[in-house]
């Protein structure tokens, strides 16, 4: 499998801190607690940004931390410009931001503008009655003239995407939680209110956003019925599975609002914005929403929902983004909060430090901005949450069929010798991983050997090698078990190879003397890898 060449950007492109940057996702919730609740905090990341800026990244994403019910843990905002108390205040919020510019971090934040809680002023107005100033800013219809929803689509969380609301005799739109109201994005106010938000933000300090679940802000207005999805189109484990999402998301309109956006984010200089967009359509929508005078990157569920990784899903999923006029700077996370953690999904029968060490070598080496989530560098495992323990709403609806999102959202293990991992002091909200006490972080700090130790290693790696940060990509070979591939910038010249399986394989190139290995993990005589392993080599020649 041979993908197209991918050359290097131009210099004024290649000056963009953000185009080949390592990204630290951190869930505030479950990163450090300051104030004994048992639930994390801003000024709990705060005291722990030295840590996060050892590892070499060069900015943080901060997951929801708005003023909410919770019900969808922030993603549900019931105030888009302030704190919720439970994570501190907007002066623990601006602390936060000085100390990680004092430490060279960008701090990026979500922004979430396809719906809002139900708690929201605007929703509150919105509901009041038919007549109101804001009240088309979110999506009502009538019922039908038996009563029915207004048509047939689904929420992702589960039910129809529709609920009934007595004060003002309609059906509001939710593709989420019944408690997430859809705001009508197609509304000129509500763009103007939302790009109000981001310059809030921005005027705090903030260096740009992680745009959520952006494919969902517009529908097709004429509220068109969703065709059903053909038999066979994976396992379904709720009403949504059984459609093809082709009317209540991805409308045309979408990318004209991101133009909007942008121009908002050039006032400010050097921001950078990256889209999540998932969905069976995501690589023409991430790709749409990347172009010339949008966003600056997008991320899909290439690696975040495959349940093996193997050469030819990496292969497939950067072949997808050649440098070429018009196509998007893409963005590669194996991890986050709302996927299980990779080593459970994919280590298998392999020595799990051996997989992690070559997944955090591979990921290093993949041409784009990469993310790493919060415990990812200590190769944290998916935990088991008993079902009494669950909080996700989509994990509750969905049982025992669930994505697991609780099982990656447990708490960050700092110390391995005290109850509550150095979380908390108090019972943390989300039982903590019975076996994330030996990979805490003064366990691996104190261990030259640690996946910890390793990730700071090969981060210095990336960020010293200008082939690694921002040069071509070319796939060589991409099989059941053994992917190599080449990054090129000027006379940089680096050939990257992994054994993704058991057996050994001699992946030694044609012009073995023109190369010099750099740097490798795992088991690696030469060019002879025993698997899980990976190397990097230089061209000498």
């Amino acid at each position: 499998m041979t993908a197209q060449t991918q050359s290097r950007p131009d210099s004024a492109l290649a000056a963009d801190w953000w185009r080949g940057a390592a990204i630290y996702q951190i869930y505030p919730r479950s990163f450090a607690d300051a104030n004994g609740d048992g639930v994390g905090d801003l000024a709990g990341i705060t005291a722990h940004l030295d840590y996060v800026a050892s590892l070499g990244v060069d900015a943080i994403w901060l997951s929801p931390f708005y003023t909410s019910p919770m019900a969808d843990f922030g993603y549900d905002i019931a105030n888009y410009c302030d704190v919720d108390p439970i994570f501190g205040t907007l002066a623990d919020f601006d602390a936060l931001v000085a100390r990680a510019h004092a430490l060279g971090l960008k701090v990026i934040v979500d922004q979430v503008y396809a719906h809002t809680s139900d708690r929201h002023a605007w929703f509150a107005e919105s509901r009041s009655d038919r007549h109101n100033p804001r009240a088309d800013w979110y999506v009502w219809a009538d019922a039908k003239p038996d009563g029915a929803p207004p048509n047939n689509w689904q929420s992702v969380f589960g039910g129809p995407a529709w609920t009934w609301d007595a004060r003002r005799g309609q059906y509001y739109m939710h593709n989420f939680l019944s408690s997430q109201p859809q705001l009508n994005c197609h509304l000129p106010a509500v763009q103007d209110a939302l790009l109000d938000v981001a310059r809030f933000w921005l005027n705090r300090g903030v260096d740009g956003f992680r745009v959520d679940a952006i494919n969902f802000s517009m529908h097709d207005p004429a509220l068109t019925d969703n065709p059903p999805a053909p038999t066979g189109n994976g396992v379904r484990t709720r009403p949504f599975d059984f459609q093809l999402h082709v009317h209540n998301q991805s409308h045309p309109d979408i990318p004209l609002f991101l133009e909007r956006l942008r121009d908002v984010l050039d006032d400010y200089g050097a921001t950078f914005t990256v889209a999540e967009v998932g969905g069976a359509d995501s690589e023409r929508e991430r790709k749409a929403f990347t172009a010339p005078g949008r966003l600056d990157s997008s991320y899909g569920f290439d690696f975040l929902y495959a349940g093996a990784l193997t050469p030819r899903v990496v292969a497939e999923a950067v072949r997808a983004w050649p440098e070429a006029p018009g196509t998007g700077w893409p963005s590669w996370a194996f991890e986050n909060h709302d996927a299980p953690r990779a080593v459970s999904r994919w280590a298998g029968d392999h020595d799990v430090h051996a997989f992690a060490a070559m997944k955090m070598l591979l990921l290093a080496c993949l041409r784009g901005t990469i993310i790493l989530y919060y415990g990812e560098e200590l190769g944290l495992t998916q935990v088991d949450v008993p079902f009494d323990r669950l909080q996700d709403p989509e994990a509750i609806a969905n049982w025992p069929l669930t994505l697991s999102r609780d099982g990656a959202r447990t708490p960050m293990p700092w110390r391995g010798d005290v109850p509550g991992l150095g979380f908390s002091t108090a019972d943390s909200w989300l039982p903590v991983g019975p076996d994330h006490g030996a990979l805490a972080v003064d366990r691996q700090e104190a261990d030259d050997a640690s996946l910890l130790h390793l990730t700071r290693r090969l981060l210095k790696v990336r960020h010293e090698s200008d082939a690694l940060m921002f040069g071509d990509m070319t796939i060589v070979t991409a099989t059941d078990d053994v992917l190599v591939f080449e990054r090129r910038a000027g006379g940089d010249v680096l050939r990257c190879a992994f054994n993704f399986g058991t057996r050994p394989a001699d992946l030694t190139p044609n012009d073995a003397d023109g190369w010099r290995v750099v740097e490798s993990v795992g088991t690696v005589d030469g060019w002879i890898l025993t698997g899980p392993a990976g190397l990097i080599a230089r061209e000498t020649k």
